[in-house]
């Protein structure tokens, strides 16, 4: 995987989570909103980690490791 994969990546669950907050305000959810609160959760643990790891957002991936 590429640096810009990745960062497409990232940017494609940081769009999700304003999905899962609107799901959040559904009066209708019932007991899938613990499920809702769960996945925030974790994907703001995601996007700390990302944050903590890549600082700038830069991402420097290696290229592979070919062992003959």
């Amino acid at each position: 995987m590429n640096s810009q994969t990745l960062q497409e990546r990232i940017a494609q669950v940081e769009s999700k989570r304003a999905l899962l907050l609107k799901f959040k305000t559904d009066p209708t959810l019932g007991s899938l909103s613990l499920d809702v609160d769960q996945a925030l959760i974790e994907m703001d643990d995601l996007m700390m980690e990302f944050q903590r790891t890549f600082p700038n957002g830069v991402v420097v991936v290696a290229p592979p490791i070919i062992v003959e």
